[in-house]
């Protein structure tokens, strides 16, 4: 057999691993003991502005676990099954998706009350805040709907625009991209005319998006690159990376592009797409999170129990974490500098410190 041929036999086992753990994620619980610390949604920790707090989703007990500049800790019982969270910097209200409910729970960032509940058509998955429109996108899976909530009267509507794992916002553009992970392409939804309008991400099997400017930065986890499209006139770049990349972070102050390559355990940095670093890191990381002003990534790898903390000044592993249990979402308190992941297990999340 032909090296080619393996190496495709490889990416379709890869393929279907990866959809089995999604799978896995949606639901809510392990299709087997190991697959618990498979690919989940990341977006399940974020930092509140307005309020100074971090949010953590904790699915074990159908909670968000709030925390202070202090470090004070409460939590908020929110719908069944949530997976993911966002958050209006501007108004502070936080919206917690409960797949396993058809739901979004809305907190008071001020109050850290739930204020309402705001039903979906299906399985909820995916959300993202305009802040500047106050709407929240939020993808149904194994559903065409995609939900989009009013951030003032939290009224609810459902276009036909597709299911998703994961949104951007575009407000330069005044648009919203949805990407899935059985596609080769991005949908792009028009908010003001409903019109909906597909462009090609470079490959199947897209896990990871961001935006940076008119950049669209898409990893393909079942390769070795990530896509860095023009929205302007949507070519592609293909940018090289480690195998399988899976998470993606930007520093805005610098450009600085990072990339978490779940098949080899490393971290490649890029600085005007060009590949500068390729930071070895625990296996199979899936999370990043930034902290921007101390220079420092932190790298989540919930199989091993582990973050890693990399100097991106240096380019090295300053240190490795090995107190929280599965940590598969990271934040980053930027005043206080703390981190924080959220956790597969009991506790259901930790404090990593300052470093």
């Amino acid at each position: 057999m032909r090296p080619s041929s393996l190496k495709n036999i490889e990416r379709l086992l890869t393929s279907v691993s990866l959809a089995l753990l999604i799978v896995a994620s949606v639901f809510g619980h392990a299709l087997t003991p190991e697959l618990k610390v498979g690919i989940l949604n990341r977006d399940a920790a974020v930092y509140n502005a307005a309020s100074g707090k971090v949010y953590l989703i904790d699915a074990d007990h159908n909670a968000v676990n709030v925390i202070t500049s202090a470090n004070a800790a409460t939590s908020v019982r929110v719908g069944s099954g949530p997976v993911s969270i966002g958050v209006n910097n501007q108004t502070g209200m936080v919206y917690v998706v409960n797949s396993s409910e058809h739901s979004v729970s809305v907190i008071d960032g001020k109050t850290d009350a739930v204020v309402a509940t705001v039903p979906t058509p299906a399985r909820s998955y995916a959300v993202a805040v305009d802040e500047v429109n106050n709407k929240v996108y939020v993808a149904n899976i194994f559903t065409n709907l995609f939900t989009i909530i009013d951030g003032v009267t939290n009224t609810a509507t459902n276009v036909p625009a597709g299911s998703a794992d994961a949104i951007v916002v575009d407000n330069d553009r005044k648009r919203v991209y949805l990407l899935h992970y059985e596609t080769d392409n991005i949908v792009e939804f028009d908010p003001a005319t409903g019109a909906i309008a597909k462009f090609p991400a470079g490959a199947m099997h897209e896990w990871g998006i961001l935006r940076s400017g008119k950049t669209l930065y898409v990893t393909h986890v079942q390769d070795s690159n990530i896509a860095a499209i023009d929205l302007d006139t949507h070519a592609i770049r293909t940018l090289p990376t480690g195998y399988m990349p899976c998470a993606i972070a930007i520093n805005s102050k610098t450009g600085q592009l990072y990339v978490a390559n779940y098949g080899d355990g490393s971290v490649t940095i890029f600085d005007k797409d060009a590949v500068t670093a390729t930071v070895k890191v625990s296996p199979h990381p899936q999370a990043l999170a930034l902290d921007s002003d101390k220079g420092l990534l932190y790298v989540a790898s919930p199989q091993e129990n582990s973050v890693s903390v990399i100097d991106i000044k240096a380019r090295r592993i300053r240190n490795t974490i090995k107190s929280a249990e599965h940590p598969y979402a990271i934040v980053v308190n930027p005043t206080t500098h703390v981190a924080y992941s959220a956790n597969l297990a009991d506790p259901a999340f930790t404090t990593l410190g300052t470093h």
